[in-house]
């Protein structure tokens, strides 16, 4: 490729709404360009990289066994409405209707679709175990899309659908997806993690994400100091703690006429946060759906987790609690709550932690005053203990080996253990090895193509530009020309090396746009092609060329040898 026969467009500037290096760095360098809110064209540099990251992710689901095939962007409104996610989707499901008024969605995930495929087109066990996938354009409308590619509305996904007669070959291709996982992203040069999580609105049995580590990363993830454990935060088993001490105070009124926070009631107090007990009043429902107040305790220094505390019985769909309903169950405003004495009989849930203290602090509902010296069992009943807070660096790891320490990172993966769910509601049969008819589990594994590129940036970057792994970079070598004008034999010995290096299977480009060095060697470093070969008047007489790899500190004189050397030729 000769650069003055390509279109590269690069920028000093970029919009105000650039928040993060990845959307700057891919506009500075001219990847890709808004169009509208969350939706953007891919530059011909932009696209480069996203096809190496699309033929890796191609080439190892074709090595894992999957075969890939290609389903419609477009979907009708009634293979959702057999799952019931036409309406529990959500407003992240652009709805939309053709001239016929029937209703359809831009398809933001593919589980009705191949699952409707599957019962048309798999009639016996002996046609399973089978995995498709597919590499296709998904939609989903963000009420707040930011960070260029990294949340855009529209974005390049591949997922991957598999199904099964029985669990235990689900979970054989699921190791096997996972596995596969582990190649891209080790392929692609990434630095990640994968971790157990949550499976949220896809659903299922089992569920790990894949995480690019960077600290500009959305999810804190937890992992062990002395084991392969590592989970998102949401998921993250806190220990359980050691058993209650005994009870050293008597419970008393403190004070608190302005304080009404954990922070500041220790503060008055002078004693530590962990002392302290924080009340979350939400509603959930009680068994017969009837709208139920709970208070949810945590120590003062902990954050409740809302994916646990949603995971308990009647708070699926649980809600924050209104000050009505506030004053109406504990007789109190919002910064004094507590589980002493309420005005009405509540539901009371102790994280782990909470229900192992003893002479605790909590509000006393009653404006202006807390509680101290509360013990379980004495002052108040036994509550209902359950894991119901975020880990903290520092925890006791949960599978026993070290402690919990925390990090961030971006998701560009997933794979899911769906079981039967979407099989059994859209009547997905097949023939098992006795003539009678077998619902199938399913498996769904994900890769978000272009969010790998963004989170790529996010791990790779320094203040000139993009720093790419050499299997993403655009290009693995820029041959540079200084002044051919000047010399002729400069644009032919370039013209030489890098037909050279290309016929040698290298992944070359010619700058050949006649640009000054600053901006040219400016344009290679922010583009984030890995090394450089530089062609001069002064290096041809030495009988050299100038070679830097982009990390390096300072260049190398080689001859031709050395620098086919450099690439294992």
């Amino acid at each position: 490729m000769r650069l003055s026969q390509f279109h590269l467009h690069t920028s000093k500037e970029v919009p105000a709404d650039a928040e993060i290096v990845s959307h700057k760095l891919m506009l500075k360098a001219g990847m890709i360009r808004k169009l509208a809110a969350g939706l953007y064209t891919w530059s011909p540099l932009g696209l480069r990289v996203l096809r190496k990251v699309e033929r890796a992710v191609r080439e190892e689901m074709n090595a894992a066994g999957a075969i890939e095939l290609l389903m419609p962007s477009v979907q009708p409104k009634e293979l959702w409405q057999e799952t019931g996610r036409w309406e529990k989707f959500g407003g992240q499901l652009l709805k939309m209707q053709d001239r016929k008024e029937a209703w359809y969605c831009y398809g933001p995930t593919h589980e009705e679709v191949i699952t409707d495929f599957a019962r048309n087109e798999l009639a016996s066990y002996k046609q399973l175990p089978v995995t498709f996938y597919q590499i296709q354009t998904k939609f989903r409308d963000e009420i707040r899309p930011r960070f260029g590619v990294m949340r855009a509305r529209e974005f390049l996904m591949k997922d991957a659908y598999s199904f099964h007669l029985t669990e235990e070959d689900l979970e054989r291709e699921y190791r096997n997806m996972f596995d596969a996982y582990c190649r891209i992203f080790e392929r692609l040069g990434l630095q990640y993690r994968a971790v157990f999580a949550d499976t949220g609105a896809i659903g299922g049995n089992a569920s790990h994400e894949f995480h690019v580590l960077a600290d500009s990363g959305e999810d804190a993830i937890a992992y062990s100091s002395g084991s392969e454990y590592a989970a998102n935060v949401e998921l993250a088993s806190a220990a359980a703690p050691g058993p209650r001490p005994d009870a050293g105070e008597t419970m008393h009124r403190v004070e608190t006429p302005t304080q009404k926070t954990c922070e500041d009631v220790a503060a008055l107090m002078g004693i530590g946060l962990e002392r302290t007990v924080k009340s979350v009043a939400v509603v959930g429902a009680d068994a017969d759906g009837t709208p139920q107040f709970v208070l949810a305790l945590v120590r003062g220094d902990h954050v409740v987790n809302e994916i646990k505390l949603s995971k308990l019985p009647g708070l699926g769909e649980y809600r924050p609690a209104t000050e009505t309903e506030i004053a109406e169950h504990l007789g109190s405003e919002p910064g004094f709550l507590g589980p002493v004495g309420p005005a009405r009989p509540v539901r009371v849930i102790a994280d782990r932690n909470v229900a192992a203290m003893a002479d605790f602090v909590v509000g006393a509902n009653e404006a202006g005053y807390h509680l101290a010296g509360v013990n379980w069992g004495r002052d108040l009943p036994e509550p209902e203990v359950a894991d119901i807070r975020n880990v903290v660096t520092g925890d006791p790891s949960p599978d026993g080996q070290g402690t919990l320490a925390l990090c961030r990172g971006i998701e560009v993966g997933h794979v899911f253990q769906l079981g039967r769910r979407y099989a059994e509601a859209m009547k997905c049969t097949v023939l098992d090895e006795n003539g009678k008819a077998a619902v199938p589990a399913m498996g769904c594994y994900g890769i978000g193509v272009s969010r790998i590129v963004a989170a790529a940036i996010e791990q790779n970057f320094d203040d000139n530009g993009i720093r790419w792994p050499e299997a993403m970079a655009p290009w693995r070598v820029a041959v540079c020309l200084i002044n051919p004008k000047k010399d002729p034999a400069v644009a032919e010995a370039a013209e030489s090396l890098y037909r050279d290096l290309a016929a040698a299977g290298v992944d070359a480009v010619l700058d050949d746009r006649g640009l000054r060095p600053g901006a040219m060697f400016a344009d290679m470093e922010l583009i984030g092609i890995p090394h450089r070969v530089v062609v001069s008047e002064r290096g041809l007489a030495a009988g050299t060329f100038e070679y830097r790899a982009r990390d390096a500190a300072e260049p190398e004189n080689l001859d031709r040898a050395g620098v086919f050397a450099r690439f294992g030729i």
